[in-house]
């Protein structure tokens, strides 16, 4: 199992839901994090706790539906010296749920396409040189099980849109110390998952994270968060190795 104590891992959308969930998570590990958000400000409360659990964190800041403010987002990264070993694509938005799925506009899918799909490969492929040339790194890209729903079109082509350029990336990468996956936290009561949704935010820890500790250099699997809830994270990346 991966020891992550002391490499830098940025997470985007860091500041609630499932993002906040894998911030805490990653510091009790060791950690050193960058947290995303769209404004500095809204990561203040989660930078003030994972600081006081004893690893370095800053924030960044970068509206994802701008390429121009993701490439200023990575020059800062680049700037501050550190080196990002560990990276979850985490961020993501949900326009609208479409009753009159055929009346969807196209809005629906530019926008859902440039965060959903084409920053987190922005950040993939800003990232991923430098881990190969290192050695070492993780990319987890944060999918969704939604099917059969034209109502959410917009969101699941998007999300589909990533795990296929996740499979295509990990086809190159399988066999190494560099591993690319794909993990799925399931329905969750957030912002984006609503309040009907049957899953707490909390049940998808440890398994938002379990793709950062696997060791086996197997890439573009899929990390179905919830089949690890309740598990100690050495529990859980042992079922992760022998069952995905």
């Amino acid at each position: 199992m991966v020891n992550v104590k002391g490499k830098w891992c940025l997470i985007t959308g860091a500041s609630r839901g499932i993002g906040y969930n894998i911030a805490i998570f990653m510091a009790k590990h060791g950690a050193n994090l960058i947290l995303h958000s769209r404004n500095k400000e809204h990561t203040v409360k989660v930078l003030e706790q994972v600081k006081s659990m004893g690893v370095q964190a800053f924030a960044v800041e970068a509206e994802l539906s701008s390429m121009d403010s993701v490439q200023k987002m990575l020059g800062e990264i680049d700037g501050s010296g550190v080196n990002v070993e560990i990276v979850f694509n985490n961020a993501a938005v949900q326009i609208a749920y479409r009753t009159e799925y055929f009346k969807t506009p196209v809005s629906d899918f530019t926008e859902s396409f440039n965060i959903n799909t084409i920053a987190p490969v922005m950040i993939c492929y800003h990232f991923l040189p430098k881990m190969i040339e290192n050695g070492f790194g993780r990319v987890i890209n944060v999918t969704s099980g939604i099917k059969n729903e034209p109502e959410q079109a917009g969101y699941s082509a998007s999300k589909a849109a990533l795990d296929k350029v996740t499979t295509d990336l990990g086809s190159k990468l399988d066999g190494t110390d560099v591993m690319i996956s794909l993990t799925d936290p399931g329905w969750c009561r957030t912002d984006l998952g609503g309040p009907k949704a049957p899953n707490s935010p909390e049940s998808s820890i440890p398994g938002m994270c379990v793709a950062a500790f696997v060791d086996d250099k197997k890439s573009g699997r899929l990390f179905p968060a919830q089949m690890f809830t309740g598990m100690e994270l050495s529990e859980a990346v042992t079922k992760a190795e022998k069952e995905l």
